[in-house]
């Protein structure tokens, strides 16, 4: 019975991971190559700058009164089962939205304006190729990438360089390249000038 139970365990939490992996579907960060990703970054800010709000109301609230029974349109259930957290809190984390989450939500509200500041300055700015002894540089903007075009297979310590700078061979492309943003940029800078 015990080794059944084992199996039986051991094929839950498989199934567990398979439906987390499932449920993470579509919830993941958003990348640079979408067209749309300004515009997504813009709508996370907003809900992220709406759960802050939330937060900090709630905290006022929580402080004001000693439960959050009452606070807007929260649930009376709900606001139970906050009150009952909070009482299993350290001494100094007892609220709703402890200080480590405030923080937390305002770093991400400041890393997703820096992403729509970086996007925005690279969509504003637009780049040339150059040629470099060897090869050249070529500025993707359809498929948002820098690539560099060797004349020649480059050598084993060159495809090194570039593995180690972030450059991935595209077959497709007949281009070593990697994401077009300030660091492919620079990256692209450093290579061509020590070839």
């Amino acid at each position: 019975q015990n080794a059944a139970w084992e199996r039986n365990q051991a094929e839950f939490l498989e199934i567990a991971k398979i439906l987390d992996k499932i449920k993470s579907v579509g919830t993941g960060g958003i990348s640079s190559d979408d067209p749309t990703a300004i515009e997504k970054l813009k709508a996370k800010v907003i809900e992220l700058e709406k759960e802050q709000t939330f937060a900090k109301a709630l905290n006022r609230y929580y402080k004001k009164n000693s439960t959050c029974v009452g606070f807007q349109d929260l649930d009376y259930a709900i606001a139970k089962k906050i009150d009952a957290q909070i009482k299993t809190q350290f001494s100094w984390e007892q609220k709703p939205y402890p200080s480590y989450e405030l923080t937390s939500i305002n770093g991400k509200i400041k890393r997703a304006k820096a992403r729509i500041a970086e996007l925005e300055a690279q969509q504003a700015q637009t780049y040339e190729g150059w040629e470099f002894n060897g090869g050249r540089v070529n500025f993707n903007y359809e498929n948002n990438r820098v690539q560099i075009l060797f004349d020649e297979k480059p050598d084993d310590e060159t495809r090194s360089v570039l593995k180690e700078n972030g450059f991935r061979w595209a077959p497709s492309q007949g281009a070593w390249q990697r994401m077009l943003n300030e660091n492919g940029i620079a990256a692209v800078r450093k290579i061509t000038e020590a070839v």
